[in-house]
């Protein structure tokens, strides 16, 4: 079974495109701009935007998997109960991680500190 499964990967794997380019970085041009302008602050604020992304989905998934669970539990008071705590503590979750991120948002407001701007999405586009 699993070497159908490795071999139909590496056909798959063969009739892929490849796509290469060079990639010319030379120092003292605006390739390496970005990396002169990294700081500790900028360093902290991009890993408690990370950290609170990654919490939101976490509790987000958990919220999907109660109602699954709730869903699949076919009548059965205890599982639908269980259920129901998944979905409520995920719930409070999220509350918790929305008013950790307005908390911030208004911690930047009144003191100007930029807590949340370290982070940069990456995208495909130029």
């Amino acid at each position: 079974m699993i070497s159908s499964i490795k071999n139909k990967l590496q056909y798959a794997l063969l009739a892929a495109p490849a796509y290469a380019a060079t990639i010319e970085l030379t120092p003292g041009t605006s390739d390496f701009q970005p990396l002169t302008s990294i700081t500790i602050s900028g360093i902290v604020s991009g890993a408690i935007s990370l950290a609170m992304l990654a919490v939101a989905l976490v509790f987000f998934f958990i919220l999907i998997l109660g109602g699954l669970r709730w869903i699949m539990s076919e009548g059965d008071q205890k599982n639908v109960e269980t259920a129901k705590n998944q979905i409520t503590n995920a719930l409070i979750g999220l509350a918790i991680v929305f008013a950790a991120f307005a908390i911030m948002k208004l911690i930047e407001t009144i003191f100007g500190i930029n807590l949340l701007g370290g982070i940069t999405i990456p995208t495909f586009n130029k």
